[in-house]
């Protein structure tokens, strides 16, 4: 993982302080950001599992968010049900947060009203281009959470907006593209998720997975996670682990949390920072 220490020692060199909308819970006071705008991650998927390894990362947690986004659910009651609490700042007393990630992955509403599957529009297509290398699909295998029309309505606009798969032999890739990213506590979920993604993807199509490509808009670091970062910043990362899926689940419906696991995870102590909602 040590593309992931790369961009917190550049934004710690090279990010500009900048106020932000964002605030403290524990005090009620916005808080400022070090910033830096434009950046990319790149990995190799075959070289082991790119779970963050200099400080503790939720795998349990990322699984779970992954499968309630491709559920299509908007409410957080599943997440709850799984001692998930990553939503909790944003959801209405009912648990609702409006037309989020799953609403738009699996129902985006067309103007006539029909729902568009889009992650079975991805699957779909994935097949179209193994059988057929030069179908038009090749370039078009994308998903898209920002919706205009529905951004008003949501709790948080979707930070990561859109990704991209690519099919290349018998191998798949995907490349996200992250408006916005908090480098300590969110960036390494959104890595370790993006990567299940692709396994799972590559999985259900019988691809093998290869590089997952993480491209940022502003991807800052909290000014009450400074330290937190420097601390990262003097640890050694440690060898990726490896990701196993079940190989008798065959379908996206199949697909449970107990068929995904993480062998072989070694990491570095916890390190804890407040979230700014």
């Amino acid at each position: 993982m040590k593309q992931y220490l790369e961009l917190l020692d550049h934004i710690i060199r090279l990010g500009e302080l900048k106020p932000t909308r964002a605030m403290l819970q524990s005090t009620g006071e916005r808080i400022r950001a070090l910033s830096v705008f434009g950046y990319q991650m790149r990995f190799d998927l075959a070289a082991g599992f790119p779970a963050v390894t200099t400080k503790k990362l939720a795998f349990n947690w990322v699984v779970h968010e992954l499968l309630w986004f491709l559920s299509g659910s908007t409410n957080i009651a599943y997440l709850k049900d799984k001692k998930v609490t990553i939503w909790d700042e944003w959801a209405d007393a009912e648990g609702e947060l409006g037309p989020v990630y799953g609403k738009q992955w699996r129902s985006w509403e067309t103007p006539s009203g029909e729902a568009i599957d889009q992650i079975g529009q991805l699957l779909e297509g994935i097949e179209a281009v193994k059988a057929d290398p030069a179908s038009s699909i090749a370039r078009r295998l994308i998903v898209s959470a920002w919706n205009p029309a529905d951004v008003q309505r949501m709790a948080l606009p979707p930070c990561h907006t859109l990704f991209q798969f690519s099919v290349s032999g018998g191998s798949l890739s995907c490349q996200l593209y992250q408006r916005s990213a908090d480098a300590f506590l969110g960036v390494p979920f959104n890595i370790a998720s993006y990567a299940l993604m692709t396994h799972v993807i590559a999985h259900l199509a019988g691809l093998t997975p290869k590089w997952f490509v993480h491209t940022f808009g502003d991807v800052h670091v909290y000014e009450n996670h400074l330290d937190q970062v420097r601390e990262q910043l003097s640890r050694s990362p440690l060898e990726l682990p490896e990701l196993l899926i079940d190989p008798s689940v065959r379908s996206l419906s199949e697909l449970k949390h107990e068929h995904i696991k993480l062998r072989g995870y070694r990491h570095h102590a916890p390190l804890h920072g407040e979230v700014a909602v």
